[in-house]
């Protein structure tokens, strides 16, 4: 038996130095992958600075007018003219106020909801139907009556985009809670969790990956709903900009509002993904090729 397995031993080692040539002589792993540091990062601004340049050359060389759609040039020079007169800092600030309260009334709101749903199957029976039919109401049939209802001020702004948050949280979250696998769940039986044990201890470490996404997609939704928000007789405001660049006939003011939303939309989505990564540290995930 011993001759055996020295011999047996001898072929996984001559197998292993075998596999270990073989893998230094392709040419797919002869040499480690390296990034340009910071790489990954820019590539994403390829495709807008691409189309940017092909639009400013085309309108440079005449073979599309700039007047009704302006060139980057013409909307980061508006840009900078609101800048320098302090404008466009109290219009941003105003909107990410509004954003800011909003969101956080929305999340507070679909989280409760949305966990109440998801874990009481009675609550759930008494109160999906009712939201489920809420949802499907456009976002600008609300304005008229929150006008009639809270006026024209901060409160029915803040509301509005309020109930864009809420929804999307709400909805995932309670959907994320019924698809915890029910293996984990019996196990929390097994060793009589308490509520609070099974929620912190299972439920919550499972459905957070949802609700990161879920958080996402209402804060994308805020920034939407903030606009038919600021519709609502706003002084000021990222949407007050774009509506008075509208009627006051200024192609470039209305790009440049839209350029900022877009800009803080990121910025923001960007800020609250990095740090929901914190709590996400131990999912060991799928990760794509590069």
């Amino acid at each position: 038996m011993s001759a055996h397995a020295e011999t047996a031993s001898a072929c996984g080692a001559a197998l292993a130095a075998a596999s270990v040539k073989e893998t230094e002589a392709s040419p797919g792993h002869a040499w480690p992958h390296t990034a340009w540091p910071g790489g990954n990062r820019l590539i994403g601004f390829i495709l807008p600075l691409g189309l940017a340049l092909a639009w400013e050359a085309a309108v440079a060389v005449h073979w599309a007018d700039g007047r009704l759609l302006p060139t980057p040039s013409r909307i980061l020079a508006a840009l900078a003219t609101l800048a320098q007169s302090g404008e466009l800092a109290g219009h941003v600030l105003a909107t990410l106020q509004r954003v800011a309260l909003g969101f956080a009334f929305g999340v507070a709101a679909g989280t409760v909801l949305g966990a109440v749903s998801g874990y009481w199957t009675l609550a759930r029976q008494l109160i999906d139907p009712t939201l489920q039919a809420l949802r499907n109401i456009p976002s600008i049939a609300w304005v008229p009556m929150f006008i009639l209802w809270f006026g024209i001020f901060e409160t029915s702004k803040v509301i509005l985009i309020a109930v864009g948050v809420f929804f999307p949280i709400y909805l995932s979250l309670s959907a994320s809670i019924r698809g915890v696998d029910r293996k984990l769940v019996e196990v929390g039986r097994i060793f009589r969790f308490s509520h609070r044990e099974m929620i912190t201890r299972i439920l919550l470490p499972a459905t957070l990956p949802s609700y990161v996404v879920a958080l996402r997609s209402g804060l994308g939704l805020g920034w939407m709903f903030v606009v038919a928000a600021e519709f609502m007789g706003a002084e000021d405001g990222l949407g007050f900009l774009l509506i008075d660049g509208q009627q006051t006939g200024r192609p470039a003011v209305i790009l440049a509002s839209i350029t900022s939303f877009a800009v803080l939309g990121k910025l923001t989505d960007w800020l609250l993904a990095s740090v929901s990564a914190r709590f996400l540290t131990w999912q060991d995930s799928f990760k794509p090729a590069e």
